[in-house]
């Protein structure tokens, strides 16, 4: 190999697809892949997952591996039973920053030995938009300055535990009505509303440390009107290194979403992104050795023809070969035998708890005196157990097929929604069915904006397997 191409090599992180580390994967190892990112389709369970990084370390000491483990509602590590840590909205309805740290510090133990050195979390965005179809309980909450303090929290608490944190989505995509994956989500915000309603998670993140800042595809029009923030030295230069002053590893979203894909295709999108000053560029899920290839080629064209200077991909390299360093050195030193143990996964469920609350109810609408009917929106049932399967005895049935008259009329009416705002056609649904019947008791387990009316309204927070659980207790007045 070049080495151009090992320079190349260096800052592309391509995922795979299955449990079994592929021969491409293999061989592009040995000539010095920087990093690889798991998902869930590459996790069988705790013992496969860390023969994987062990196996992935053999190839090239030196790789760094990353993932996206947030917990509580996007979870990789728990993906087959749902997380069994609450996620951030519901730790910031609780508002106790050391119970944050400390579940962050809990979901990096996991992380850490599962052989994984980078953690694509906290999500620093504000979820200002309650209709955001992204970000929602991911989020911490709409305040900023909540955020921030929660933010800065978990990534302590990542840090406590070994592993690196990755602030995540700049300069933030709480405000936002596009999902980034099927399109390009525009914020029109200036330099002081950033300032005042986005910044402030990203800079106590990097106040507290964070190693990483992943970037966003967002097209931000004060500071760039044609190109994504991921893809914009406007944004990178004058926001994240000047605005921030952050100098540590920045990485983009993944490129294969379509809000930079269907503009500038999987490899135009790679070189946009390190023209524009990103260090990292995170391929895809399902990479593939041409997808690699093509990429490859294109940034080695970019260099050739002038339009990728030579010392940009140089110091993207340098910085994250730096990190890779750095994640070596951590993992091979000694762990500390005066360290406070961590706390058992079995604390998300006392978290997940003390989130859960009644938001509003009639006098006597709970705790139920008898098994419900259940009606709930689709949850992925990766994500969460119905709350179905939580009260014994009861029907249930899917709200998008579910009429009043349908219900049996001796059960009482539990209606479960995640952020109901976030779909007209549920809200509508939900609206008819309790007008029919004025008893029903509306569980949301995303963001809790709109009151649906009915005899109660109760909030979880979020479709982690705790939250859940949480929620059912709440109805059964446990």
């Amino acid at each position: 190999m070049s080495e151009l191409d090992v320079l190349i090599a260096r800052v592309l992180q391509p995922g795979f697809v299955g449990p079994a580390l592929p021969d491409w994967v293999r061989r592009r190892l040995a000539g010095g892949l920087g990093s690889v990112i798991l998902f869930a389709a590459n996790i069988e369970s705790p013992a496969q997952l860390r023969g994987l990084t062990d196996e992935l370390r053999a190839e090239n000491p030196d790789v760094f591996v990353a993932v996206d483990e947030e917990a509580g509602d996007i979870t990789r590590l728990e993906f087959a039973t749902g997380s069994s840590y609450p996620g951030n909205l519901a730790l910031g309805a609780v508002d106790d920053a050391a119970l944050t740290e400390a579940m962050a510090r809990s979901v990096g133990s996991l992380v850490r030995a599962a052989g994984i050195d980078l953690d694509y979390a906290p999500v620093a965005d504000v979820n200002t938009e309650p209709r955001n179809p992204v970000i929602g309980a991911r989020s911490f909450g709409s305040d900023p300055a909540l955020v921030a303090r929660h933010v800065a929290a978990a990534v302590r608490g990542l840090h406590a535990a070994g592993v690196a944190a990755c602030a995540k989505h700049f300069p933030g995509h709480g405000d936002t009505v596009v999902d980034s994956h099927f399109g390009l989500p525009t914020v029109h915000a200036t330099l002081a509303e950033l300032r005042r309603d986005t910044l402030p998670p990203f800079a106590a993140a990097v106040g507290a440390g964070a190693r990483a800042v992943m970037v966003a595809h967002l097209l931000m029009p004060e500071f760039d009107a044609e190109h994504p923030a991921s893809v914009s030295p406007a944004v990178v230069g004058e926001l994240l290194r000047g605005e921030l002053g952050f100098d540590g590893l920045a990485v983009t979203d993944g490129i294969g979403m379509a809000a930079v894909r269907e503009r500038y295709g999987l490899a135009g999108a790679a070189v946009r992104a390190l023209v524009a000053g990103m260090d990292l560029v995170c391929v895809d899920n399902n990479s593939t050795d041409a997808d690699i290839a093509a990429v490859t080629e294109a940034i080695a064209g970019a260099v050739r023809d002038g339009t990728l200077a030579e010392a940009r991909l140089v110091e993207a390299a340098e910085r994250v070969a730096a990190f890779a360093a750095w994640r070596r050195e951590a993992r091979e030193a000694p762990e500390d035998s005066t360290a406070e143990a961590v706390g058992s996964p079995d604390d998300g469920l006392a978290a997940a708890r003390r989130a859960a609350r009644v938001l509003r109810a009639e006098p006597d609408a709970l705790p139920l005196k008898s098994a419900p009917h259940v009606v709930e929106v689709e949850l992925p049932r990766s994500l969460a157990t119905p709350l179905a399967d939580l009260l014994p005895g009861t029907t249930h049935s899917k709200l998008a097929d579910t009429a009043a008259d349908t219900v049996p009329a001796d059960r009482p009416l539990v209606v479960v929604v995640r952020g109901i705002q976030r779909s007209p056609e549920d809200l509508d649904r939900v609206t008819r069915l309790v007008k029919e019947r004025p008893d029903t008791i509306v569980v949301d387990l995303g963001v809790a904006h709109v009151d649906p009316g009915g005899a109660a309204w109760v909030a979880g927070y979020g479709v982690s397997r705790v939250c859940v659980q949480a929620a059912a207790e709440v109805l059964a007045g446990r």
